[in-house]
């Protein structure tokens, strides 16, 4: 679900021979709206400057450009900050001697989240359910006969101090960008009223441009008008945000309803974190994840279960779990569904090694999963048979996003080697970045373990540094596997990467065109086949050795 707007603008001179106000309205593509949102602003130029038109459209021309070029990273308010102080120091640098000065209102809306930048005095207002209200402050000095003169805008002070509001959106809700042309004639009953009758945003920005010159406005005049039609999907950014907002839960005990939540049981703890199974008042079970007591200052590891989130909602579909939307929570988790079956390393545990037939289908369903992550730009770093789970319906789906990482996004720290031991590429262990071979080497690995219930290189304790040699055969490991599987698990586990696959997509159509081969494997060795009948054999002809021989040296 991506974020509706309508929007409008309008703007005129009135009785002055130049518009010095400036408006900006930026609709990107819609990557961009999704990880940054849509910008819209107003700049009313100070017209006793050395020229206020240029510094208003000036302005807002860098912080439309920019704004879209800072890291996904930064928030929306820190976007907007840096860029604001750049371009103060540019106005103060490039007057000629005069000042440039500007006011600018400028309003990002993602998600379901907004987000107002504001210095000066133009006026920023919030229509909801039929209420007017001023979300903005006037910039000015309050002495008697100073209600205009500007005490911070942009360009006027070396320290730029910024006013930033924050909140959230809902269907209908509209935004009003006015200039000190519009709103020093009309008042706020006014302005509501023309909101509540106009028949559009664009009849709306009009009629408030025109009325104000035709109340008496001496100044240029403008509006910009913003309606929420449908809220987007939350973003990264808006999930972050809760951080301020969301406590940790208290511990919970089966038989407690918890926020709508009936609790089950406690099915795992620890030093990461919590994991309980609930119930929803249809009895539908759930598992909620939370981090456990102690946890509450460390902000690093807040926003980790926050992104895991996040990235479990940008690769929705069969291949993972599904996560509840908790649009009512007020407390820091995240609900994702209990699907019945078990984990492939509980399966296995259980019923044995796979047959060969099953093997196949559950190594296809894991490439396609790893595929769609590595399509969302997402590495899971801790890919293993703990964490892909077989539902009973036959479905295999990826567990587990605590470690998963996103360039650009997710901290990379050097130092750090994520994962499980028997796991982690090669690679890995000596400090490279994550990168797709690694997450499809940990697949190689998970898979060829299911299938020989053993590890290509051994298994690697934490505390070891790991020698990798020549990787075990599986066909030697389990007879019955044939020539082209056991080709196929060896570039998946090679020891250097370049010699793996370099996609899922790619390993998946190896593997298929290998599936149209026949399951026959290579004939086994007689020893292996009849090993009674060869050393029973090897014995008579080694009697028959000696007998001959014997012969030989009585004749002599």
């Amino acid at each position: 679900m991506s974020l509706r707007l309508s929007f409008a603008q309008a703007s005129a001179c009135g009785p002055r021979e130049e518009n010095q106000d400036a408006t900006r309205l930026v609709t990107p593509a819609a990557e961009l709206a999704a990880s940054k949102g849509y910008l819209f602003a107003l700049a009313d130029g100070v017209s006793q400057c050395a020229d206020g038109g240029l510094a208003a459209r000036a302005s807002l021309q860098a912080l439309a450009m920019d704004y879209y070029a800072t890291p996904p990273t930064w928030g929306v308010a820190q976007s907007l900050d840096r860029l604001l102080l750049a371009q103060n120091r540019w106005l103060r640098a490039n007057g000629g001697g005069q000042p440039l000065l500007t006011t600018l209102s400028a309003l990002v809306l993602r998600g379901q989240r907004f987000t107002l930048a504001h210095v000066g005095d133009c006026r920023v207002y919030r229509w909801h359910d039929g209420t007017l209200q001023r979300i903005s402050q006037d910039h000015v000095w309050d002495q008697p006969g100073m209600q205009h003169v500007l005490k911070r805008a942009l360009g006027l002070d070396e320290h730029l101090l910024v006013d930033y509001l924050e909140g959230e959106v809902q269907r209908g809700d509209a935004f009003v960008l006015l200039s000190d042309g519009v709103w020093c004639t009309l008042d706020e009953w006014q302005i509501a009223g023309v909101l509540r009758d106009a028949q559009d945003l664009d009849e709306a920005a009009a009629t408030l441009v025109r009325m104000a010159h035709l109340t008496g406005s001496q100044d240029n005049a403008s509006a910009v008008l913003v309606r929420v039609e449908q809220p987007g999907a939350a973003s990264l950014g808006d999930t972050l945000a809760q951080l301020r907002e969301w406590p940790l839960p208290p511990p919970l005990r089966p038989g407690q309803v918890f926020e709508g939540w009936r609790v089950q049981s406690l099915l795992g703890q620890s030093r990461q974190s919590l994991l309980y199974r609930v119930s929803d008042h249809q009895g539908q079970a759930w598992l909620l994840k939370t981090l456990p007591p102690g946890r509450e200052q460390d902000t690093a590891a807040q926003q980790q279960l926050l992104m895991e989130e996040w990235f479990l909602r940008r690769v929705a579909g069969r291949c993972f779990p599904e996560v509840h939307p908790g649009k009512q929570r007020q407390h820091l988790y995240y609900l994702m569904r209990d699907y019945p079956g078990a984990t492939l390393a509980e399966h296995v545990a259980r019923h044995g090694p796979l047959s060969l037939p099953q093997w196949l289908e559950i190594a296809r369903q894991s490439l396609r999963a790893v595929g769609v992550l590595h399509r969302r730009n997402i590495l899971h770093r801790d890919i293993k048979p703990e964490n892909l789970h077989l539902g009973e319906d036959g479905q295999v789906r990826l567990l587990d996003f605590g470690l998963a990482y996103c360039p650009g996004l997710s901290e990379d720290n050097p130092g750090d080697l994520p994962g499980t031991p028997s796991f982690i590429a090669p690679e890995g262990f000596q400090g490279e970045a994550p990168s797709v071979r690694q997450d499809l080497y940990g697949l190689g690995v998970t898979l060829f373990w299911l299938l020989t219930g053993h590890y290509p290189y051994g298994e690697i304790e934490a505390f070891q540094h790991p020698r990798f040699g020549t990787p075990a055969s599986a066909a030697r490991l389990r007879p019955d596997v044939p020539e082209w599987l056991e080709r196929n698990l060896a570039q998946a586990v090679a020891r250097e990467a370049d010699q793996r696959f370099e996609t899922a997509e790619h390993w998946l159509l190896q593997l298929e065109q290998g599936e149209h081969q026949p399951l026959a494997v290579r004939p086994r060795p007689l020893l292996e086949r009849e090993p009674l009948k060869v050393w029973r054999g090897l014995a008579l002809l080694s009697l028959l050795l000696n007998l001959i021989l014997l012969i030989v040296l009585l004749k002599g």
